[in-house]
């Protein structure tokens, strides 16, 4: 190329440089994949793309020719668009020319509009100028016409008030009277015209004139003093209290206050202090004097006064504020004579005479408001404290019978009583009497179930009953209920928690004196040793086992414990239901519950320690056999088959007593596990020095024992019910541990690192006392020993980094073994 053309190509190479936005959306609008096509083209790569070897090169006239065509049609294709493109720049022209003079016209006729509307508005204003001078014409013409009528009618009706006043029409004057109050109000922003404000100090002098008329016309007809009243009311008295109403709220509460202390004047004088109908012995008369006042002030004076004042209700609330007063005063000054009986008597009445006025009033009138607490719903249970529809009667015969207690289904809590404790809360001061009387006759009643029990002794083995919860139990628990319902219905403050304080010194008394009590005792104390322990003659002796009756007995501590655990944990809940809110933290009988689950674990311990014992004779017997000398494997020897036989004779009888309990009997089940199986390897560390046959046949009674075991909690029972996974899990565990240490026995000693990793490997224990114990078990001489165990410590994994070594804590069976070296010692001294 010459100068000329590389100055074209420079041109055109910068005019057809595009930014790489631009770039990207003529990719993203016409996606091509030619590399001619791309941005970044670069003219030798793509040469030696075409000719990537010197043998590619033969085909060099092939692609020069498909490049010049692809020039020429490329050519052409420009040489068309170019064409295509000539007349383009006058057509856009014109076409620009026709909208422009389209936008003139478009412009002019908006023009024309807008001042036509311009007319338009100015036209319409012209219009309506003069009608909105007529409206407002109209406006302050009616405001004023209305006005004038106001000022007449208020004008009239001064005149009119003030008459009638005068002649005590009380019956036109209350309508007039609202009247006059209500224009009297359009005036408010006009007082400061005098003639105005003159008008209101008349109507203010007429309504003060009124009022006192009313109450001289009250005090005439109903006299202060004396007792005697007309004998019906007036229809001018009847039409004044309409006015009342209407006047200010002071004139109508001072003729109600009047009137209520009138008619109550005769209960102050017949009730006095000094008079014997005063005592709490009579107050039923307090009671029948009030209801005949209300018959008599209904047949009277019920249509003289408006059904909106509530005056019977008024008179009620009054003779209840009256009575409280009057009651409390009596009884500080004679609070000696108050017996138990008696105050249950006055309170009983006194709480019916305010259901009944409950149910005949609404308690509008009351000025406090009744604090009403949430209804929970407890959850279903068969304990007596589920039950709210306890009779509200609080005499000695108001407990329900137990059965149908328990049967009837629940019902919904009533509304609150609006009227509770209007009069009985004047009582409260006294319930003191109540909660001691409670207390003493809860120690009588634990001392009559302890006598009963005495005399009618332990349940039979063939009793229906066995295992069953103790009468006394379920008798205790209702004679709370009743208890807890009677001082609920006479306070729900301090006396509540007194009471509760007297259930649980109750609560507590009948867990040690009824059920711990009265459960078997062992051979040996569980303090300590006792001599009679220390002397026997013989370490195999049969060892004083519980009879059927006696564990019939535990079975039925243990129900009944479970029982008063439930029970008093719905009792708490109960309390806390009925006492104050602000009240609720005090109520606590978690102590009491823990005191019942000691009962549960205790009987439970006994059960165990029972049935464990009596395995000890055939273990002891399995220790002092000479396994050495055993010969040939047999059946499962004579002191397996007497463990089968304790477990058979102990195990139905526990687990049909504990049928409605069987989580406690898993319980059982797991803890004698838990107690047998590491005996059991304890004395079989104890059976040495043992053959192969001797350990052949261990081996055997083992495998019998935990088949035993495993079936433990439905052995002798016709239905097969398979074992909890906790106990069988326990069982399995142990009684495989056990057959591990027989198998290491009955596996050869040598070679001795084969030996040893085989312990490490089978016994999760790798202590060096269990190895030695084996070592003993197979008859290893001392040296021999030695050398093994000297062995054993290298071979032993060492531990974890960052672990400390301690002392292990002895096992139940090293400390057995201990107290019974400690047995021989004292017999040797002895």
């Amino acid at each position: 190329m010459d100068e000329e053309e590389l100055e074209v190509v420079e041109e055109l190479e910068a005019v057809l440089h595009l930014s790489p936005e631009v770039q990207q959306a003529i990719e993203q609008v016409f996606p091509n994949q030619d590399p001619l096509d791309s941005a970044d083209f670069n003219a030798v790569e793509y040469i030696n793309t075409l000719f990537p070897t010197e043998q590619s090169l033969s085909n060099i006239d092939e692609v020069v020719s498909k490049i010049r065509l692809k020039i020429r049609r490329l050519d052409d294709n420009i040489r068309t668009v170019v064409r295509g493109q000539t007349n383009v720049g006058q057509d856009g022209r014109q076409a620009l020319e026709e909208a422009q003079k389209a936008i003139q016209q478009l412009f002019g006729k908006i023009k024309d509009i807008k001042d036509k509307a311009e007319k338009s508005e100015h036209m319409v204003k012209e219009i309506t100028r003069d009608i909105k001078q007529l409206d407002h014409a109209k406006r302050h013409l009616t405001t004023s016409i209305t006005t004038l009528n106001h000022l007449h009618m208020l004008a009239g009706g001064v005149d009119s008030l003030e008459t009638m006043t005068r002649k005590r029409q009380y019956g036109e004057v209350a309508n007039l009277l609202q009247g006059v109050v209500n224009v009297l109000e359009h005036f408010q922003k006009y007082m400061g015209i005098p003639q105005i404000r003159q008008l209101s100090e008349r109507v203010k002098a007429a309504q003060t004139e009124l009022g006192q008329q009313i109450l001289a016309d009250f005090e005439e007809a109903f006299p202060s003093q004396g007792t005697k009243r007309p004998g019906g009311p007036s229809n001018v008295l009847r039409d004044a209290c309409l006015v009342a109403n209407v006047l200010d709220s002071r004139i109508k509460q001072e003729i109600i206050k009047k009137f209520i202390r009138q008619h109550l004047s005769e209960y102050l004088v017949l009730f006095q202090e000094n008079q014997d109908v005063a005592w709490l012995d009579k107050i039923d008369r307090r009671y029948a004097w009030i209801k005949r006042q209300m018959v008599d002030y209904e047949e009277k004076y019920g249509r003289m006064f408006p059904v909106d004042w509530c005056m019977t209700e008024r008179i009620a609330v009054e003779f209840c504020h009256i009575t409280r007063n009057d009651l409390s005063k009596i009884m500080r000054t004679r609070a000696k004579e108050i017996e138990v009986k008696l105050l249950l008597f006055a309170i009983q009445r006194t709480t019916n005479f305010e259901g009944l006025l409950a149910k005949r009033f609404s308690g509008s009138t009351l000025s406090d408001n009744v604090v009403k607490k949430p209804d929970p719903q407890p959850p279903v249970s068969t304990n007596p404290f589920l039950d709210d529809d306890m009779n509200d009667s609080m005499t000695e015969e108001s407990v329900l019978d137990k059965d149908s207690d328990l049967d009837k289904p629940k019902k919904h809590k009533l509304p609150e009583n609006p009227f509770h404790g209007i009069i009985s809360k004047c009582f409260e001061p006294h319930l003191y009497v109540y909660i001691e009387s409670q207390d003493k006759n809860l120690s009588e009643l634990t001392d009559r179930f302890v006598g009963d029990f005495k005399a009618q002794g332990p349940p039979k083995s063939t009793s229906e009953d066995a295992g069953a919860v103790l009468p006394s139990c379920a008798d205790l628990f209702v004679y709370y209920k009743r208890c807890m319902v009677q001082c609920s219905q006479l306070s729900t403050g301090e006396p509540m928690i007194a009471l509760t304080t007297i259930f649980q010194k109750y609560l507590r008394e009948y867990a040690w004196k009824i059920l711990s009590g009265n459960l078997p005792k062992t051979s040996s104390s569980s303090s300590g040793l006792t001599i009679t322990s220390l002397l026997k003659e013989k370490e195999g002796s049969e060892v004083a086992k519980f009879t059927p009756e006696e564990l019939c007995l535990i079975c039925s501590i243990l129900s009944t414990a479970e029982y008063c655990l439930a029970t008093t944990q719905q009792l708490e809940e109960k309390l806390k239901e009925k006492v104050d809110l602000t009240l609720t933290e005090r109520i606590n009988l978690t102590g009491e519950m823990d005191t019942f689950s000691t009962v549960i674990s205790n009987s439970i311990q006994l059960l165990v320690q029972d049935l464990d014992s009596s395995c000890d004779p055939a273990l002891i017997a399995m220790s002092k056999m000479q396994w050495q000398n055993v010969e040939h494997v047999g059946d499962q020897s004579p002191y397996v088959t007497s463990i089968i036989f304790h477990i058979k004779q102990s195990v139905p009888i526990i687990r049909d007593n504990l049928a409605s309990t069987r989580k406690y009997f898993t319980q059982f089940c797991i803890k004698f596990a838990n107690s047998f199986i590491p005996k059991f390897i304890n004395h079989l560390f104890k059976c040495k020095p043992i053959s192969m046959v001797g350990a052949e046949q261990l081996l055997l009674d083992t495998h019998s024992l935990k088949t035993v075991l495993l079936d433990l909690p439905s052995i002798g029972s016709q239905v097969i019910r398979k074992a909890p996974a906790s106990y069988t899990k326990i069982v399995v565990k142990g009684m495989t541990r056990a057959e591990m240490i027989l198998k290491l026995v009955m596996a050869p000693h040598e070679p001795s690192v084969v030996f040893v990793d085989n312990y490490i490997k089978l016994l999760a224990d790798c202590t060096t006392e269990t190895f030695q114990k084996i070592l003993e078990m197979k008859g290893l001489k001392r040296s021999e020993q030695s050398t093994m165990l000297e062995l054993f410590r290298q071979r032993l994994p060492a531990p974890p980094s960052g672990s400390s070594a301690t002392l292990p804590t002895p096992t139940p069976e090293q400390e057995s073994s201990r107290i019974r070296k400690l047995e021989k010692l004292i017999k040797k001294r002895l």
